[in-house]
């Protein structure tokens, strides 16, 4: 049940773009379309996961001296990989994202879990809180993606769905990301507001 309640905190409760609010930057920059948020999403939970896996196995033999630096060096390693593997594989994808993906080094998410959590609890819980997090980011920005390229360029994944949509192309510019941003953090305060209520129900 621990390990459960860890894994849904990232999705809602605690989910780290529309309730912690961090990492904000990247993630308006690449959800202009839905392959673009994935990929990303798949990048950042890979960086995480590994990384808190690591951290979890060695926290004890790192010095506190030197815990940052250290962190940072596990989380450059796992960025390194996973840049050279979409360069290697995805291409355009890659290209499209272009500064991003190196810039998941320095993303408050990661360093964030990694000294808050990863370096203090077990590894099944480091694990679980990896998925978690890194889930709950790539639904948002997906979520959020999928929104502004079928409002913004009348397509998804580049099919296009509506031969003679006129594309809002306010939604494919900055301000209509930070519109529909603004739309899911209030949907998701709203849904937590709902689950806290709820519980307390059950709990009386």
């Amino acid at each position: 049940m621990k390990l459960a309640k860890i894994f849904t905190n990232g999705l809602i409760n605690e989910n780290p773009l529309l309730i912690l609010m961090i990492g904000l930057c990247s993630s308006l920059a690449v959800t202009t379309s839905v392959a673009n948020g994935l990929g990303m999403g798949l990048s950042m939970t890979f960086v995480l996961l590994a990384s808190e896996i690591v951290i979890g196995i060695f926290k004890k033999l790192i010095p506190a001296s030197v815990r940052i630096p250290v962190f940072i060096i596990v989380i450059a390693a796992f960025t390194t990989i996973i840049d050279y593997v979409l360069q290697a594989y995805f291409p355009d994808l890659s290209k499209a994202m272009g500064v991003f993906i190196p810039l998941i080094v320095v993303n408050c998410i990661i360093m964030g879990r990694v000294e808050a959590f990863a370096s203090k609890q077990s590894l099944p819980a480091c694990v679980a809180d990896g998925l978690g997090m890194g889930l709950g980011y790539t639904w948002v920005l997906v979520a959020i993606s999928a929104v502004r390229e079928i409002l913004g360029a009348g397509t998804l994944l580049g099919f296009e769905l509506f031969p003679d949509f006129t594309a809002i192309l306010f939604f494919a510019l900055p301000p209509g990301g930070f519109l529909v941003f603004a739309l899911f953090i209030s949907l998701g305060l709203m849904l937590k507001t709902k689950i806290a209520v709820k519980a307390a129900g059950g709990a009386k």
